[in-house]
């Protein structure tokens, strides 16, 4: 289809909406945002206290991705070239402009934004500088001045909006800033950002509890950087998943925040027109390389002059993203097509004088002495001490676990329930023994250590799956540590692989008919938090080395069940092989096992003898028929304890390695 065929889009889509008032650039007062309305002229002032003018440029940028390493089939032959993704991309945004960074799929849109805010650089090969007033910045450098929506929004569903932004206050705002300070920054952002009436609303959970929109949400994604009040914004795809009024709300925030001098770069896809109009500067991407970067009416008038002029009552945004298109079938004419428009806009006069002001602007000698000692200086990762970054991580991680009902509740009720149904299967009210009571005591130790390892196992396989993601962002922006996120997460499974056990064998112990003696229901009761202890530790290096709950839960059952089976119920401890013997010194079930046996049947002197059959009248020739030995109960309890640090050191490695690696 030949693009100056295109005709004009539906009344409703293609001209502008009946209540879009041309004459002010945004919606009629009684149809706009009424929060977003009332507070857009304070933004100046409350938000934004003293920002240093900021332009950031980037040269010569060329972006390579190295091909996938051929398998052993692939030996010998010649390795492919890498794929060129940008080529020689050039481009400049100074203060107070809102910038479009757009193209068609695959153009190389967030290629660009990554090579900008150094996230997600992977194994790419780059070429060229990133500059900041004229200085060259890196990862630490950009990372201080900068702030970064991503298109995503992740947040902690249990948390209000409220919450979400005092904990960020807490951990990301200046150190110099006192706690009253931070609060009060809060308070300035929820007002000027229209989240007034949402402020205690929680932010939700898909499909499990309903919060905040999604206009709110995108809108809570901005307040959440602005709290370190950044000369330098980054937005991916702000307006995505948006409607058309909730988009155009979004990045009208956008532009009043660009009036104080604040530097904003947006990639957007496809725009409605109205949201289009609202941008300053235009930066178009096109098989990598620069099709156009200027001022909107700049970007009309060149389109023009090469042949592609806009239709009348036509989206520029549209007519820029179809005519830049490579459409299946004519492959060959389209990239042709956006050569000859690339290499157009390279001779044009407009290209030239970027490239030699952002030479110009390589000497930095009349850039703010100030701004690179303080602003541009290589600042530690984090911006608040240890003990906060722990006491705020451990409040949110606290909040999350028992204002989240479903799982709390669940917790405790199967807890309940399996203890009082296990109690009726063995039931037994007296201590009085006789052989047959030998098989069931042993067998209700067993299903205690099976029950209590996997239900805590299971209770946490989805602790990290889940917020892997979130922490992860959270991390790669200097917010906390893996230390802080990791041992936060501990102690709040504390209490409840505490009580969990002490409810369960409170019922089950009693009931089943074990040894009716206070010290040794004590004893009991403490191997059973070990193991459950142990058992949750196991569950946490599944959880933080599966990437879903999904994966997580087939994997936990797999790898637990060799565990089981040398646990000394299912085979005797002195038949294991030699070379199967490493099994039983991993499996907590056989140290927890053996210590509950010892507790119940030793000081045990008389099992009743009730047929001619050979019989075991005393408790110690119980544990000896299992090749159990009463002298090892220590040692089984400090053997637990080192399985206890092993997996939750291996857990803690195997988080800290991807945190590690999706920051690179």
């Amino acid at each position: 289809m030949d693009i100056s065929e295109k005709k004009p889009l539906l009344s409703g889509i293609s001209q502008k909406s009946s209540f879009y008032n041309h004459e002010n650039g945004g919606f009629d007062s009684q149809l706009d945002c009424p929060e977003l309305g009332s507070n857009r002229n304070r933004l100046n002032s409350a938000l934004d206290e003293e920002l240093e003018p900021v332009t950031l440029t980037w040269k010569d940028v060329n972006v390579y991705a190295l091909p996938k390493k051929g398998g052993c089939c692939e030996r010998g032959k010649a390795q492919p070239t890498p794929k060129q993704i940008l080529t020689n991309v050039n481009g400049m945004i100074k203060p107070g402009k809102l910038m479009a960074v757009m193209g068609a799929s695959g153009a190389g849109k967030s290629t660009l934004l990554n090579v900008l805010t150094y996230r997600n650089r992977g194994t790419l090969i780059l070429q060229g500088d990133v500059r900041v007033n004229g200085v060259i910045v890196d990862k630490t450098k950009i990372s201080n001045i900068s702030a970064y929506v991503q298109q995503d929004d992740l947040f902690i569903g249990t948390l209000t909006v409220r919450e979400h932004l005092t904990f960020r206050a807490l951990l990301r705002m200046d150190k110099k800033k006192t706690r009253e300070e931070r609060l009060r920054k809060v308070e300035d952002v929820i007002l000027e950002l229209g989240l007034t009436k949402c402020a205690d609303t929680v932010i939700g959970l898909p499909g499990r509890l309903k919060g905040i929109s999604g206009g709110e949400m995108k809108r809570l994604s901005f307040a959440s950087e602005l709290l370190t009040n950044p000369p330098l914004m980054f937005c991916d795809e702000a307006t995505s998943g948006l409607d058309s009024f909730m988009a155009f709300s979004v990045i009208q925030a956008l532009k009043s925040m660009t009036k104080s001098g604040r530097t904003i770069l947006c990639t957007i896809h496809q725009p409605p027109s109205e949201v289009f109009e609202l941008f300053d500067e235009l930066f178009l991407l096109a098989e990598g390389r620069v099709a156009f970067t200027g001022s909107m009416p700049n970007a009309l008038e060149f389109f023009k002059s090469n042949g592609h002029p806009c239709p009348v009552n036509y989206n520029p945004a549209d007519h820029y993203i179809l005519t830049m298109a490579i459409i299946p079938g004519k492959e060959t004419d389209c990239k042709a097509r956006v050569q000859k428009i690339c290499d157009k806009f390279e001779a044009t006069e407009a290209s030239k004088t970027m490239k030699e002001e952002m030479n110009g602007m390589c000497d930095h000698t009349q850039v703010s002495q100030k701004f690179i000692l303080n602003t541009l200086s290589d600042s530690t990762r984090y911006g608040a001490s240890f003990i906060q970054q722990l006491k705020s991580v451990f409040w949110r991680s606290w909040i999350t676990s028992i204002r989240d009902p479903l799982i709390v509740r669940i917790k405790f009720i199967q807890t309940i329930f399996f203890a009082v149904i296990l109690g009726i299967i063995y039931l037994k009210t007296d201590d009085d023994y006789a052989q047959d009571d030998i098989m069931n005591i042993n067998g209700v130790i067993f299903v205690i250590i099976t029950n209590l390892s996997f239900n805590n196992i299971f209770s946490v396989l989805n602790v990290f799956p889940i917020e892997v993601p979130i922490f992860l962002r959270e991390y790669g922006t200097g917010l906390y540590g893996v230390g802080v996120y990791y041992l936060s997460k501990t102690l709040v499974e504390i209490p409840f692989l505490i009580i969990i056990p002490i409810i369960f064998m409170s019922i089950l112990y009693w009931m089943s008919g074990l040894i009716h003696d206070g010290y040794a229901f004590l004893v009991a009761t403490g191997v059973a938090i070990v193991v459950s202890n142990t058992a949750a530790s196991f569950g946490y290096v599944v959880s933080a080395a599966a990437p879903t709950v999904t994966a997580a839960l087939a994997i936990a059952p797999a790898l637990m069940i060799p565990f089981l089976l040398f646990g000394g119920f299912f085979l005797n401890s002195g038949s294991i092989p030699d070379w199967l013997i490493w099994f039983k010194y991993l499996s907590w079930f056989s140290y927890g096992n053996e210590m509950l046996v010892v507790n119940q049947w030793d000081g045990v002197n008389n099992i009743a003898c009730t047929s001619n059959t050979t019989c075991i009248p005393r408790g110690d020739l119980v544990i000896s028929s299992l090749s159990f030995d009463k002298d090892n109960f220590y040692l089984d309890l400090g053997l637990l304890f080192a399985l206890f640090i092993g997996f939750r050191l291996i857990s803690f490695i195997v988080l800290f390695i991807r945190a590690r690696r999706s920051s690179s």
